[in-house]
């Protein structure tokens, strides 16, 4: 019998249990309801034993995996579908990109988590919609001042990226400050955060008041996502570590569910990921530019949170030492590169509904920027209009349709941005008269949680 026969075989197989174990479940409910109805047992009495019904059908289910330490198998996902209306002005009719309308999946997640004996579990959590590992990680706590995980996922750096869920966001996307730092450098931006694969020790406080938070880690310096990247096992560009950190403090006060106040601050070093990602001339340069080549990239960032009855108001600062950075940087010419930039952010709610706002600056200090690396989904402009800095405000609206502050179940979003980007970096370079792009558009998003 070769491979693909015995797949198929394997598969019906598969199915062939599940309807078995379906139909047998369903038959159980219908007798226990016909008890019900009899007063031989009571309602309560018949939850339990469909509780423990549906035990004895999830050990049948995962028999092959199920040994006596495995003690619960919970199921996640997460799905945002996104509509992008965005376009970017130069100011220059013909060298202005063609405008971005078009309906996306932005994340498909699909998770699970095992629960295993004397505080062992796991995650696994995959992105079907950017092909990406979100988390694959194993952890041991028995209590919560003592968290190891090892394997992938988000180091402990920027409260936007580190604390925030995306499925909590409530300007729909990251600030453009923290996509600076946080996502994959490409000559641009940072890489200074986000998904790494290494070894994690954090720990909070059990007071129900609130109290501290710690988080530490080294990893690989590089973010990586993909399944080759994941698996990989580096190269002379990165075989090295980054090392990471975040303390905390927080305080609930008040009657109120959130009623809180939170500060914290974090940072990271990532040994030889510094260094300018372009040439003089604003082009990528080739082999990853500067990287690996004993230039040092260190990140740091400080946030406030405060929450009270239906207000909130959460910014963060983040600041960083990129070693040779600046555009053009050399060895024996190039300058260091210190990026700086903030978020702000203030809504209220009222019902199910919230309003939001929020702004926020990046300063790339000579290392560069492009609308569409910040501004997600933004049109991509010609290479030389690389900018110094930005600004962006947007404007949204929330529709909390199932669920609540803690739990975002089913959800509705809408927002207006508009990102200003200035001190153009090379104006000798094609197209020549430009010194601002303006991008501005709307962002919709439909999302379930669970």
């Amino acid at each position: 019998m070769n491979k693909l026969r015995m797949k198929w075989l394997a598969l019906l197989c598969s199915l062939a249990l599940g309807a078995a174990c379906v139909a047998h479940a369903q038959d159980n409910r219908a007798i226990l309801d016909l008890l019900v109805r009899k007063g031989t047992i009571t309602d309560q009495e018949a939850e339990d034993l469909r509780s423990e019904v549906a035990k004895q059908n999830l050990s049948a289910l995962v028999s092959t995996g199920l040994g006596a330490n495995l003690e619960k198998l919970a199921l996640t996902g997460r799905f945002q579908s996104q509509f992008v209306g965005l376009g970017t002005e130069t100011g220059v009719a013909a060298s202005n990109p063609a405008a971005t309308n078009h309906f996306l999946l932005r994340r498909i997640y699909l998770g699970m988590k095992p629960q295993f004996a004397n505080g062992w579990s796991g995650f696994l959590n995959y992105d079907f919609a950017g092909s990406t590992f979100d988390a694959a990680q194993i952890t041991w706590s028995e209590r919560p001042e003592l968290v190891l995980d090892i394997g992938f996922r988000k180091v402990p750096f920027g409260y936007d990226e580190w604390s925030i869920s995306s499925g909590a966001l409530k300007a729909i996307e990251r600030s453009s400050i923290t996509r600076f730092f946080v996502e994959s450098n490409n000559g641009l931006r940072l890489g200074g955060g986000s998904y790494r694969q290494g070894v994690f020790v954090g720990g909070a406080s059990s007071a129900t008041q609130g109290g501290w938070s710690y988080n530490f880690a080294v990893t690989n310096p590089e973010r990586d996502e993909s399944a080759a990247g994941a698996a990989g096992v580096g190269g002379a560009t990165n075989n090295n570590f980054a090392y990471w950190g975040n303390f905390g403090y927080s305080h609930k006060f008040g009657e109120g569910l959130l009623n809180s106040w939170k500060i914290g601050a974090s940072a990271g070093l990532l040994t030889d990921q510094g260094g300018s990602g372009l040439s003089a001339a604003g082009a990528v340069l080739g082999g990853g530019g500067n990287v690996g080549k004993r230039n040092d990239l260190s990140v740091f960032s400080v946030y406030a949170d405060f929450y009270y009855d239906k207000f909130s108001l959460v910014g963060e600062y983040y600041w960083a030492k990129d070693e040779l950075g600046r555009l053009g940087s050399t060895a024996t010419t190039g300058l260091d590169s210190k990026p700086s930039g903030f978020w702000i952010q203030p809504s209220y709610r009222f019902g199910q509904y919230e309003l939001v706002a929020r702004y926020g600056q990046v300063d790339s200090d000579g290392r560069g920027i492009q609308p569409g690396d910040l501004i997600r989904s933004a049109p991509s402009v010609a290479t030389g209009l690389t900018m110094d800095t930005m600004n962006d405000w947007y404007f949204g609206l929330n529709w909390y349709i199932l669920g609540n502050d803690l739990k975002h179940d089913v959800k509705f979003q809408i927002g207006y941005t508009k990102a200003t980007s200035k001190d153009r970096l090379v104006p000798a370079a094609a197209p020549v008269g430009v010194k601002e792009l303006t991008t501005e558009g709307v962002r919709a998003q439909m999302q379930i949680n669970f």
